[in-house]
């Protein structure tokens, strides 16, 4: 099986970008770690399991990298601000044709005799260096078609194949020293210089990973927003995405979750219905995280200042969950009722 073949099954499947580099092509990803751990010492912790992303088995020969845009999906009207559209157009979820294109590719490879080796891979690092895309300083990977709504496959696999040339320059040009749109949108000034990032301080990390660092920070509350699951601020301010969301797809199933997905839902659901439609769905949070999602939506609906949630914040107070009757406490004195 040629590099050429594998690109061809590539395209047939569906993929943007196919690109195949060495593996010692990401050896820069240890200098990028350790420049943010050195800029931002209290979020080491989160940082630190990283550092296995590129400690490779020697039977690694090639890093086999693939892109597609999930920009073409449509997004639901009552999700939007609240639900990032990278999890909301997950391509892992085996219901979706970019999990079987995966599928597929993978068996072809096998097929072809190409082992895949099971390892930790830097996604973003490895479509950059494969050339299909550059960083952005809100340190996703963009590309002229999708922006930075792009979807990346990487595979480290057993067989040496010709390798594209490994690119050097892997900034943005269109991120200039005068554009800063992204560092200024993000709520929690995760992102506060060019071209990094403070993992402790991002929406994603705060809102879907509490179940590991739960604490009521009264001040960070009103930055997370209506953000019930990831955030998409840096990304949506991005000149660079500007005009990019299509929106002329639906994606599978999703609309069916709409309705749950609501914060007055999300409030009252049982455990039931967490571990049946939520989790399966949006699973970050964990098996027992059903009580993240519940003051989540308690401080989406307290955050949106709206009337109609009152009764049902001040129900809270008297939750049998201490960290939802904490946040259901600390919506009542700010709002006032």
């Amino acid at each position: 099986m040629t590099t050429s073949e594998i690109k061809g099954k590539s395209q047939q499947l569906g993929y943007l970008g196919c690109g195949i580099i060495p593996p010692d092509a990401l050896s820069e990803y240890t200098q990028q770690l350790d420049e943010r751990v050195e800029t931002f010492p209290a979020s080491r912790e989160l940082y630190e399991p990283l550092y296995n992303m590129i400690n490779f088995p020697e039977t690694v020969k090639s890093i086999i990298v693939c892109t597609t845009g999930y920009n073409k999906y449509k997004i639901p009207g009552s999700l939007k601000g609240r639900i990032g559209k990278l999890y909301l157009f997950d391509s892992r979820l085996a219901y979706s044709y970019e999990y079987r294109a995966k599928a597929e590719f993978e068996e072809y490879l096998k097929t072809g005799g190409i082992n895949i080796v099971n390892c930790r891979i830097p996604a973003r690092l490895s479509a950059a260096k494969a050339g299909l895309g550059k960083f952005g300083r809100n340190n996703f990977i963009f590309d002229s078609r999708n922006g930075s709504y792009i979807s990346i496959d990487v595979w480290a696999v057993d067989k040496e194949l010709d390798y594209d040339a490994v690119e050097e320059n892997i900034w943005l040009a269109a991120c200039s020293d005068n554009c800063n749109k992204c560092i200024q949108a993000c709520p929690t000034k995760a992102l506060s210089g060019d071209k990094s990032m403070d993992r402790g301080k991002c929406i994603t990390q705060l809102v879907c990973y509490a179940k590991n660092t739960f604490t009521l920070d009264e001040n960070t509350m009103p930055q997370l927003g209506a953000w019930l699951y990831g955030c998409d601020a840096c990304q949506d301010s991005c000149p660079v995405n500007s005009n990019k969301l299509k929106e002329s797809e639906d994606f599978p199933l999703l609309a069916e979750f709409e309705e749950y997905l609501k914060p007055e839902n999300i409030l009252t659901m049982d455990e039931a219905a967490y571990l049946n439609i939520i989790y399966p769905r949006f699973w970050y949070t964990g098996k027992e995280g059903m009580w993240v999602w519940k003051c989540n939506a308690l401080r989406s609906m307290i955050n949106s200042g709206d009337k109609k949630y009152h009764s049902l914040i001040k129900k809270c107070c008297e939750h049998d969950d201490t960290r939802i009757r904490e946040v259901a406490v600390y919506g009542c004195r700010k709002l006032g009722i």
